[in-house]
């Protein structure tokens, strides 16, 4: 299909005029763009296209310069040298960062305002039919006002703004609610319903995943998989980025590159280029055909989406010297048990938990963990697991229940809320040494220096750390564990995706238990042999992996049946 707009041009020639009609294409496109601030360069001499029917996922370490990127593309930054242009008549939608800027509104007024012109010609009419001396020059722009209206199909608009809301899981019930009502959560959805509505010829979504549960991002998913217009997105979930991107843009070595494919591909290619500049003995024809039979290979196993077909195409055309090895630095995230765990590892019996508010979040729970088991813990309500993992660390008390850990099975448990952590003045060697046996320094330097601590780094103050900071240390305090059971309460939460998928490599080579509750589709799928959903009637208890689960028919009517119960 040709996206764009005709644009006529009439000549002149003797009595009989010439029609020519020219297509120009919808597009942003972005020439000798860079910026820098100070002397420090992100980066330069940008130069490239994106185009309607493709989706661009923006990845590149942190402070790279991807939301800087963003912000330049939407406008809401000047480059230092370069231009940024779209189609003529282009609508721009971007999701909102600042969340209590639609407070005095409605949920409802608020996702309309994400398509201005429409918005516009709304508070226009309204102001004139308020008049209480309706002029017939009022009737007149009335009329012009009612007829480009119609063309923007606005008597469609609350309907399709309320579809948008119900599917990003705000109920109806909530509206016409004030926004400064909603809850933060809340407001992250209903910012991208404006963000969406309204069909935009080019949107900009910088982290639009976040906040949102499993379903949701799912229907995210889908939906982006049939937008037909330019989508630019800055990600940390891997699974996402691989639904929706058609192509990947990598900010890396002060560049910005344009690759065909999703973050996978990506990121399997720059892994396989790093292995090759490591094999210096390797002769380039090897090189070569080595990276050709990947390409091959990878361009049979693209993952479902709407472009897999124009995907493949696009990667059998790659030209292999694009290939180049990432200069991102991975954590060196390692687990190492001191003991193997015996036949006995957890067992559940009749808990149940209240949150403070008085909601019920499940009730007669039970459940054994088998040897092997890597459970991933689900529940419509996050506070559940959150309860759960708490109530099994001995951090909090059931309503009623009990638990039992074997003899032989030592835990360590990473936190959804790790704030209490650091409120310390101590900087990270002495910050670290409190979990430790051993407290020479070198020893505890080569833990943090897993983690990407490195010189000075090591006497930063424990509090003045950033969140995907807090984490990696919370990360280096269970590798000194040596344990031989994980429980892990949103374990990417903060971490870029260097830190995430290093976690992921190595949760899925961990030979003991694991406990888990993510929003990460990746890390369920890969790492998890067995499911339990919590719920306020009762679990589901599947050993299954995480796409059979959510595309089993028995487990959908069981999940209906159990959530419903007391309705």
């Amino acid at each position: 299909m040709l996206w764009g707009y005709a644009q006529k041009v009439v000549i002149l020639y003797l009595e009989h005029p010439i029609i020519i009609y020219f297509f120009v294409f919808d597009v942003i496109a972005v020439s000798n763009l860079g910026i820098q601030f100070g002397k420090r360069v992100l980066f330069q001499d940008v130069n490239m296209k994106f185009t309607p029917g493709n989706c661009y996922g923006i990845i590149g370490a942190n402070g790279a310069g991807k939301s800087t990127l963003m912000r330049m593309l939407s406008g809401q930054l000047s480059p230092t040298h370069g231009t940024i242009s779209q189609g003529p008549g282009e609508r721009m939608s971007v999701l909102e960062q600042d969340h209590f800027k639609f407070d005095d509104f409605t949920v409802m007024d608020t996702v309309l305002q994400g398509h201005t012109v429409l918005w516009d010609i709304m508070k226009e009419k309204d102001a004139l039919y308020a008049k209480p001396d309706f002029s017939d020059a009022d009737g007149i722009r009335a009329s012009e006002l009612e007829e480009k209206f119609a063309e923007l199909e606005g008597w469609n608009a609350e309907s399709d703004a309320a579809a948008l809301l119900s599917g990003l899981g705000i109920k109806e019930d909530k509206h016409y609610t004030l926004m400064r009502d909603m809850s933060g959560n809340e407001k992250v959805r209903v910012l991208l319903a404006k963000a969406l509505f309204g069909n935009p010829d080019n949107l900009l979504l910088d982290e639009p995943t976040n906040d949102l549960d499993l379903d949701t991002v799912a229907w995210l998913e889908d939906y982006l998989s049939k937008f037909e217009n330019t989508v630019l997105v800055v990600s940390h979930d891997r699974h996402f980025l691989d639904s929706v991107c058609t192509h990947t843009l990598d900010i890396d070595y002060n560049k910005v590159s344009l690759f065909a494919g999703n973050y996978s591909f990506w990121y399997e290619s720059s892994q396989l280029a790093l292995r090759q500049q490591q094999q210096q003995n390797k002769k380039a024809e090897e090189k070569r055909k080595e990276l050709l039979e990947f390409i091959q290979r990878f361009s049979a196993n693209v993952a479902k989406s709407k472009q897999t077909t124009s995907r493949k195409k696009m990667l059998e055309k790659l030209n292999i010297e694009e290939i180049q090895p990432s200069s991102r630095r991975y954590p060196g995230i390692i687990f190492t048990p001191d003991r193997e765990p015996g036949n006995k590892i957890l067992e559940v019996h009749g808990l149940t938990a209240v949150s403070d508010d008085g909601t019920l979040l499940f009730s007669d729970v039970n459940f054994q963990v088998e040897k092997d088991d890597k459970i991933a813990f689900l529940s419509h309500d996050p506070r559940a697991m959150t309860a759960l993992f708490e109530i099994i660390n001995g951090n909090r008390k059931p309503q009623q229940g009990s638990y039992d850990w074997g003899q032989t099975i030592t835990t360590a448990y990473l936190p959804l809320d790790n704030s209490d952590f650091f409120r310390t003045d101590l900087n990270l060697v002495d910050w670290l040494c409190q979990f430790s046996d051993d407290s020479s320094e070198i020893y505890l330097k080569g833990f943090l220096g897993k983690m990407l601590f490195s010189g000075e780094e090591v006497l930063k103050k424990a509090s003045v750390l950033s969140g995907g900071e807090k984490m990696r240390c919370m990360i280096a305090r269970m590798m000194l564990r040596n344990a031989n059971t994980m429980v892990l309460d949103s374990p990417t939460n903060h971490l870029d995706l260097e830190s995430i998928q290093a976690f992921n490599n190595t949760l899925r080579a961990f030979k003991g238990n694991i406990l888990l509750s993510s929003h990460d589709h990746e890390f369920i799928q890969t790492v998890c042999n067995r499911i339990i959903e919590l719920t306020p009637n009762g679990i589901i208890d599947k050993r299954m992996d995480y796409d059979d689960y959510i595309t089993d028919e028995r487990v959908a009517a069981a999940r209906e049946r159990l959530y419903n119960l007391n309705n």
